[in-house]
C-alpha cells in the first residue's frame, strides 16, 4: 500500500476532451497546497492519464492517482463519482475539493450524499484553524464574507474559477493507478459529440484574470463593439450585464453574474452597467473593480476600486488610446 502524508486533501482535476487538465486545476492545486498536502486525482480516456498526470504534478500535485476508463467517455458523472469514492477511500482525505464549474458541481453532491459528507459549494478561500479546514464563501451579492467549517469529514468543497491567484509549485510526478469498481448506478449516456471550435484570441471568460464586462448603457450591439475593443487592448475576456444579453448586444455565454458567469478575475471593467445585485454577485470578489458610468450615484461605484463618473464613448477611447501609446 502506498503511504500518504498525514494532512491529504484530495483534488478532484477536470479533463477536456482533447486530454488537457480544465483551467481551474491551477488554482483547486494551490488552494489544497494552502491547508495541506495535495493528492490529484485524473479521470482519463484511455492513453491520456500520463499527459495529465504531468501537468498536475507541474501544478503542485504531491501524488497523481490516475483512472483510465473508456465510459469516461460515454456515460456522465457516474464514472468520475465512482472515482472519487475510490480515490477517497485510499487517501483518507481531510477534505475533497472539485471546481465549482456544472460538471464538478455535479460530482461533488453525488459524491457528498453517496457517502454522507458535509459539502460547502461556491467557495472563494480555504484555510486550516485548529479544528480543521474552513470554507470562504461570498454572498448576497458580495455584501458579507461568511466561513463554513464541518464537525465531521471529508468536508467536500466547491471552489469558484479564478478566486484562488495562488499557485503552488511544482512537483516530481509521483503516479499511481488506481483501480475502481463500478457502483452501477443509473447514469446518463453520451451517444455522440460533436466538438465545435470557436477561434478567438480572448482569454475563457471563466476563470480569465482580466475582464471587461459592458452594459445597457452601451446603446446597441453595433456599440458594444467599444467593450471588444477595450478587451483587446487589456488582453481580457468580454463580459456582459444580463441587460446587455437580454437586449441582444451580445450572447448569453458572456453574461456575468447571480444567473451567469461568476467570475474573480485580477482585473474587472465594468462600462456601462447599472451594477443591480445580480450582477455584482457575479464579479465582486474581483481585486481590482474599475468602473465608468455616467450616473454618479450607480450601484456599481459601491464596490468599485475606481470609479469613473462619465460618458463611456467618451472615456473608453482615451484609455485605448493610452494604453496604445503605452505599447509603443
Amino acid at each position: 500500500m502506498t503511504d500518504h502524508p498525514a494532512d491529504p486533501i484530495l483534488v478532484v482535476l477536470e479533463a477536456t476532451p482533447g486530454g488537457e487538465l480544465a483551467t481551474s486545476a491551477a488554482g483547486l492545486l494551490a488552494a489544497a497546497s494552502q491547508i495541506g498536502t495535495p493528492a490529484a486525482l485524473v479521470v482519463a480516456a484511455p492513453g491520456q492519464a500520463p499527459s495529465l498526470a504531468e501537468q498536475a504534478a507541474a501544478l503542485g500535485a504531491e501524488r497523481v492517482l490516475a483512472v483510465e476508463s473508456a465510459s469516461t467517455q460515454s456515460e456522465l458523472t457516474i464514472p468520475h463519482v465512482d472515482a472519487v469514492a475510490a480515490a477517497a477511500a485510499a487517501v483518507a482525505p481531510q477534505a475533497v475539493l472539485v471546481s465549482n464549474s456544472i460538471d464538478g458541481r455535479d460530482i461533488a453532491g453525488r459524491f457528498a450524499a453517496r457517502t454522507g459528507a458535509p459539502i460547502a459549494v461556491d467557495a472563494v478561500g480555504l484555510s486550516r484553524d485548529e479544528e480543521g479546514i474552513v470554507a470562504h464563501h461570498s454572498v448576497y451579492g458580495g455584501a458579507y464574507t461568511v466561513d463554513s467549517a464541518a464537525t465531521f469529514g471529508p468536508l467536500v468543497v466547491t471552489v469558484r474559477q479564478g478566486a484562488v491567484d495562488a499557485r503552488a509549485e511544482a512537483r516530481a510526478l509521483a503516479l499511481e493507478s488506481l483501480e475502481v469498481a463500478a457502483s452501477g448506478a443509473p447514469s446518463a449516456a453520451i451517444e455522440s459529440v460533436e466538438a465545435v471550435t470557436e477561434a478567438s484570441s480572448r482569454p475563457e471568460l471563466r476563470g480569465a484574470k482580466r475582464v471587461v464586462s459592458g452594459g445597457r448603457g452601451l446603446g446597441s450591439a453595433e456599440q458594444f463593439a467599444l467593450v471588444e475593443e477595450l478587451a483587446d487592448a487589456l488582453g481580457a475576456a468580454v463580459g456582459a450585464s444580463r441587460a446587455a444579453v437580454d437586449a441582444g448586444y451580445i450572447p448569453a455565454s458572456h453574461q456575468v453574474g447571480q444567473t451567469g458567469v461568476s467570475v474573480s478575475p485580477q482585473l474587472y471593467v465594468a462600462l456601462g452597467i447599472s451594477g443591480a445585485i445580480q450582477h455584482r454577485a457575479g464579479m465582486q470578489t474581483a481585486k481590482n473593480i474599475v468602473a465608468v458610468n455616467k450616473d454618479p450615484e450607480a450601484p456599481i461605484f459601491d464596490v468599485a476600486d475606481f470609479g469613473v463618473v462619465g460618458d463611456v464613448f467618451t472615456v473608453v477611447p482615451q484609455l485605448i488610446s493610452a494604453l496604445a501609446e503605452r505599447k509603443r
